[in-house]
Formats: structure tokens, C-alpha cells, sequence
């Protein structure tokens, strides 16, 4: 059990990746891909069942054993890193090198978006080579009950509403000046209980409701 403590550590052990890797980083990355390409849309992942250390979810811990890999520098927040027990279960299920700049990383992974670092301080890659930017991943996510916020863009038939929380609260304001460098800018995966979300830099605000 994950929370039994290693009588030679004092730690819980290793939690386990996924039950069936290859199955399920298919699934999961599909989840993913469908996410980005019709941003705002809720894809399930119901199929899903991993129990990482906390304060990281079931969710996010799933985009990151599909996504992350050696090649992939990861930034964690204030109270994932402050776990070992995480930074142990991304080490050893990923290879990802984990990293302290916000601006060095390919992924981060975000335990308490209301208090998240401003979006810019993340890689917002090049005109040369924007697909060096950094992908944030937004832990504990619930879609609805937040700011509603109109999406429009590629993927997007004419508008969608979108109101995931908890985020802090210039989120939409960084996200609406994040759309106006495109190419350049970072994308945003949420990651709710069951399920997952995304904002590719493309996606653009255009109305908000208080």
C-alpha cells in the first residue's frame, strides 16, 4: 500500500506507473491530442487508475508518464517539489531531468495554480523554433464553476465557453497576451479528476463573464 512506510527509509515506496503501460499511454496521449486539437473540450480518462504521492494527481500524473521523457527538462511548483516521494515517482517512471528555472523547462507541472508564476516566465520559444516552448500542466482542475471566458480559434467551430478553476486570478488576462505572440507562447493542459483539457497558444479570449 502507498501509504506504508519502508521500514529502511521511512518513506512510502515506490508508487506504481501505469497498470498497462503501453495501453494506456495510447490512450492518455489521445486524450491528449484530441484535447489540443479542440481546445476546451473535456476529454475523459476514465480508464485511467494511478495513485501518485500527493500533492500530484491522478490526472497529471498521467500527462506525465505519457509525455515526459530523459529529453524533456520538467519545472515543479513550491509544494511538488518539496516532495520526494514525487520527485522520486517522475524520476523513476520518466527519466525527466527536473529542473529549478521556470524558463528551462519543456513541461511543468503546477500543484496550485492559484498561485502560479506569472505565464511569462515560462519558455515562450522562438520565431525560429517555437516548438521549444514550455507546456504547462495545471493539477486539480473543475470545469465549471470558474470565470467563464469565451474560446474562439483552430478547433473551435464558431465559440466555446470555458470555465475551469482553481486559477489565479490575471490567468485569462496572460493567456489573452500569451495568444497575441503566436507563433511563440506556451500551451496549457488541465488536468481535472478524470479527466483533461487544453489551450494551445493559438486559442484565442474573446469574452469574459464575471
Amino acid at each position: 500500500m502507498q501509504n506504508t512506510l519502508d521500514a529502511s527509509t521511512g518513506r512510502a515506496p515506490l508508487a506504481a506507473g501505469f497498470r498497462d503501460p503501453v495501453h494506456d499511454a495510447q490512450g492518455c496521449f489521445r486524450a491528449i491530442m484530441n484535447a489540443m486539437a479542440r481546445p476546451g473540450t473535456i476529454q475523459s480518462l476514465d480508464a485511467i487508475d494511478l495513485q501518485p504521492p500527493k500533492p500530484l494527481t491522478c490526472t497529471a500524473a498521467a500527462v506525465a508518464l505519457t509525455l515526459f521523457d530523459y529529453d524533456t527538462p520538467v519545472w515543479l511548483d513550491r509544494p511538488l517539489m518539496a516532495s520526494e516521494d514525487v520527485k522520486a515517482f517522475l524520476r523513476f517512471h520518466t527519466g525527466a531531468p527536473i529542473v529549478t528555472a521556470p524558463v528551462e523547462a519543456a513541461f511543468a507541472l503546477v500543484s496550485d495554480p492559484a498561485h502560479m508564476p506569472p505565464l511569462a516566465g515560462f519558455n515562450q520559444g522562438s520565431a525560429e523554433y517555437p516548438d521549444t516552448s514550455t507546456t504547462v500542466i495545471l493539477c486539480g482542475q473543475d470545469f465549471s464553476g470558474g470565470e467563464s471566458v469565451t474560446l474562439q480559434g483552430p478547433g473551435i467551430k464558431d465559440t466555446l465557453p470555458f470555465a475551469p478553476h482553481p486559477l489565479p486570478p490575471v490567468f485569462w488576462d496572460q493567456i489573452a497576451a500569451n495568444g497575441r505572440q503566436f507563433p511563440r507562447g506556451i500551451d496549457i493542459i488541465f488536468a481535472g479528476g478524470r479527466s483533461l483539457s487544453a489551450l494551445p497558444r493559438s486559442t484565442r479570449i474573446t469574452g469574459r463573464e464575471a
